[in-house]
């Protein structure tokens, strides 16, 4: 919008209604979204258009024509300046080449109805006196509809600014330029405005215009997101920037640190970025937040997994061009359509020079904070539900606003975490229902009931296994009790195998405990493979003898399946009966397993 009229004499600062009139032009100039419509100003005695007995009107050439000697205070001026202008915005004045009929009153009644009541909740200046205190509902059409057949209420007939004329003038549209198009305009110019005030209200900004604390490139980098990159903004918008160059220098963030469990990310600010380099920065973190790297690493080596996600991350966000990579990051074409597992799996064989390369946090530590560097978590009630959810939701809304291709690899990521796997005891649950039949109970008289000594008159049959059923529904167990094991890990395997052996009326299982010889412990009924087990040895690992024992055994089944306990550090295995593996997760096999590997968290 232009800032000063177009003439004024030389001693237009000495002049009262001057200097009123400009102060409320100030103040309308101040506001983002009236200021992007970019108006003119005509306050020249000789306009046939301004109003002589009112303030201001606006024509659909953007221009608006004020009253040249009338004295207002200035909150007036900006209240019938930003009145006029927002009817610039809503398109009640479309600028058109062609000559139109002016609207008439009931279209001027309808759309000063529509402004005002606008006005409420976006305020600027100071309302007159006399307006209503309720607006009715509908838009600019339906009141107008309404009122053609009811007639105008008597309080909502003389809203506009331009007094006894209309305040909104159809006219040609008088340059060769192409007509601009001041309701695409304003309506961006609004969504910039509340993004500023959801910024305002997060505590990423001080004000609305940043007098107090210009925003810095990190935030309009994070407000970019919120805006316009539907599928990281959920994230953003619910992540804290957190930018203490005293915090960076003490734990040696170099430029940017994650930690996903507070749902903050640390900037160095004395670092020198472009905007689009900030974004890219931004974008990397927040990706190993709602990808839940930190979690993903298991029993991996945190840098080295660290940094395997780096050059996963980097990629993709080179391949979906979101802003500029600075230089020195992990980048690595020929790693591209592999993911975080598969590249650490490539580089844990030359960890020496690995630990020599950088993260965003620098040489040798990672960007993926596994430690708070302090306060407490925030209060959200499953954090991976709101990871989950955010980049969901993002995925939809990229991929139905025809935002670009997105690299498979983070589709497939994130459709993975959209849809989390089944647990493992879930998945050993099918198993067993799979692989170990239920056995059929005999009944007979034979055998007296359990419930036999309440009622002695009545005779109940018993209810017994026999052995042949006891024989064709059975599994074996080989532990690994080797050193390395855990014996957490120990009890959480045999309590998951002994609650589901027994919820299947299974009469007992073979178990056989191996370190650096086998140890047949015989078959056990489910409730002693967890209570009153004794775990024998505790030497090295060698578990080919317990299944070898298992096989040569004349009371096994040759069919019946078999479930190996170990944490990987073991040889490798020849196993012929169907079976599965119980290892610890992260942790992996030195051969490759023909049967399913259930992984305990």
């Amino acid at each position: 919008m232009s800032g000063a009229p177009s003439r004024r004499g030389k001693a237009a600062g000495a002049d009262a209604a001057t200097e009123a009139f400009l102060a409320g032009l100030a103040i309308v100039q101040r506001n983002p979204a009236l200021a992007a419509l970019d108006a003119d100003i005509c306050r020249t005695r000789d306009c046939a258009r301004n109003p002589r007995h009112g303030l201001a009107v606006v024509d659909s050439n953007g221009k608006v024509h004020v009253h040249p000697d009338r004295r207002a205070e200035p909150a007036d001026w900006a209240r019938a300046l930003a009145h006029c202008l927002i009817h610039l915005g809503f398109g009640h004045v479309p600028a058109h080449k062609e000559t139109r009929p002016q609207p008439d009153r009931f279209d001027l009644a309808a759309r000063c109805t529509v402004v005002d009541r606008f006005l409420l909740t976006f305020p600027v200046g100071r309302a007159p006196d006399g307006l209503p205190v309720s607006y009715p509902d509908g838009d600019e059409e339906q009141l107008a509809g309404r009122w053609r057949r009811d007639g105008i209420p008597p309080s909502y007939e003389h809203l506009g600014t331009g007094g006894d004329v209309p305040d909104q003038i159809l006219v040609p549209w008088s340059t060769w330029h192409t007509p601009p198009d001041w309701q695409l305009a304003f309506a961006h110019a609004l969504t910039r405005t509340m993004s500023a005030a959801m910024d305002v209200a997060g505590g990423r900004r001080e004000t609305l215009t940043g007098e107090r604390r210009p925003r810095q490139p990190w935030d309009r980098a994070l407000s970019w997101f919120v805006s316009s990159y539907p599928l990281l903004g959920g994230i953003a918008a619910g992540l804290e920037i957190v930018a203490d160059a005293e915090l960076a220098r003490a734990h040696g963030i170099s430029v940017a640190a994650v930690d996903a469990t507070l749902g903050e990310i640390y900037l160095n600010p004395l670092r020198r970025y472009e905007d689009e380099e900030w974004r890219f920065v931004l974008a990397h973190e927040m990706l190993h937040a709602a990808l839940r790297h930190g979690d993903r690493r298991g029993a991996r080596d945190p840098y080295l997994f660290n940094v395997a996600a780096d050059y996963v991350v980097n990629g993709w966000l080179v391949e979906m061009r979101v802003g500029t990579m600075p230089e020195g990051l992990l980048y690595d074409p020929g790693l591209k359509g592999l993911s975080t597992e598969e590249v650490y799996d490539r580089i844990a064989t030359d960890a020496r020079r690995m630990r020599r390369l950088a993260t965003l946090r620098g040489k040798g530590t990672g960007d993926i904070l596994g430690e708070p560097l302090g306060g407490v978590p925030r209060d959200r009630v499953d954090l991976d539900e709101f990871y989950r959810r955010g980049l969901a939701q993002g995925l939809d809304l990229h991929v139905s606003g025809e935002r670009g291709l997105l690299p498979a690899g983070l589709v497939q990521e994130i459709r993975a975490l959209a849809h989390p796997p089944v647990p493992w005891d879930a998945r050993l649950a099918r198993w067993f229902d799979e692989f170990v039949p239920r056995p059929e109970p005999v009944r007979s008289y034979a055998r007296p009931a359990r419930r036999q000594a309440s009622t002695p008159d009545i005779p109940r049959a018993g209810r017994s296994f026999p052995p042949e059923e006891v024989a064709r529904c059975t599994f074996g167990v080989v532990l690994d009790t080797s050193g390395s094991m855990n014996a957490a890990l120990l009890g959480k395997a045999l309590g998951a195998i002994a609650s589901y052996a027994e919820a299947r009326d299974v009469p007992a299982a073979r178990v056989v405990f191996c370190d650096a010889a086998a140890y047949d412990a015989g078959y056990l009924p489910p409730t002693e493979i967890a209570g009153r087990v004794r775990v024998h040895g505790r030497g090295g690992t060698v578990l080919q003898p317990g299944l070898d024992l298992l096989r040569r055994a004349d009371d096994f089944p040759a069919t019946a399946p078999v479930l190996i306990i170990t944490d990987g550090a073991c040889d490798t295995l020849r196993v012929r009966p169907e079976h599965a593996y119980l290892v610890p997760e992260g942790a992996s096999l030195p051969f490759t397993p023909r049967g399913p590997v259930f992984r305990l968290r």
